[in-house]
């Protein structure tokens, strides 16, 4: 993302897009997880009620960092704050608990996709935070870096 004020290594169209994507599922999973998957719940024996609460909960703070984290992004964009600011520690991507696939597996089909979707949604800000530390050479174009390496492919 360029802004007319601030520099950002995040193009502003994916931040959107991720942020679009954030919001959508966020506003999924809290009409599921308060209104339509109570039924569901309620249905699961005890053991797996109390992983479906604390699954419900993983995927509400996997959200929640996510959209800080773009938020945080947005604000280095429109120049808020500088690009040093938002890599300290307590601007960047914060930390989600890990889901385990056999309980995810065990789970009602609907909460089961909305759990997976806010993990590879997690892992891909993840990824771009990570990118965040990786120095950027001066000049250095994307398309000129993958028109390189097609060209020795060829």
């Amino acid at each position: 993302m360029t802004g007319a004020m601030g520099t950002s290594l995040i193009h502003r169209r994916l931040a959107d897009s991720l942020h679009v994507e954030a919001m959508v599922l966020a506003d999924e999973a809290r009409a599921y997880f308060d209104e339509f998957g109570r039924n569901e719940r309620d249905a699961l024996e005890a053991a797996s009620r109390v992983a479906f609460s604390c699954e419900s909960l993983k995927v509400t703070t996997r959200l929640m960092h996510i959209i800080a984290w773009l938020l945080t992004r947005r604000a280095v964009d429109t120049g808020e704050i500088v690009e040093q600011d938002a890599r300290s520690p307590a601007r960047r991507l914060g930390l989600a608990p890990d889901s385990d696939d056999a309980v995810l597996a065990a789970m009602p089909g609907q909460a089961e996709a909305i759990m997976r979707s806010s993990i590879d949604l997690y892992r891909r800000v993840a990824r771009l935070d990570t990118a965040l530390d990786d120095p950027v050479p001066a000049g250095a174009s994307p398309a000129r870096s993958m028109i390189d390496r097609l060209s020795a492919a060829f």
